[in-house]
């Protein structure tokens, strides 16, 4: 599990549509796991795919706030899979 994420936040610098991709196959084999931790899930993924419209439409100053947005999401569904397990 800590290897999947290790490689979902190395997706985050990528920041590109492949990188978000790899990142929903690599998250969704913990979807079943609860409704909760889907949602959180999700919710990654939308910031997520907001980091590479940010990154695309703006200026860089405006980067790193959006990819930290990402990691916090991205630790609270390590954090809910934590406690399922």
């Amino acid at each position: 599990m800590l290897d999947c994420f290790k490689r979902v936040e190395g997706l985050i610098d990528a920041t590109s549509v492949e990188a978000i991709d790899s990142a929903r196959v690599l998250l969704d084999q913990f979807k079943g796991k609860s409704e909760t931790i889907a949602q959180a899930i999700d919710d990654f993924l939308l910031d997520f795919m907001t980091l590479l419209f940010v990154v695309e439409a703006t200026r860089e100053q405006f980067h790193n706030p959006a990819r930290r947005l990402a990691r916090i999401r991205l630790s609270k569904v390590r954090l809910l899979l934590t406690r399922c397990s």
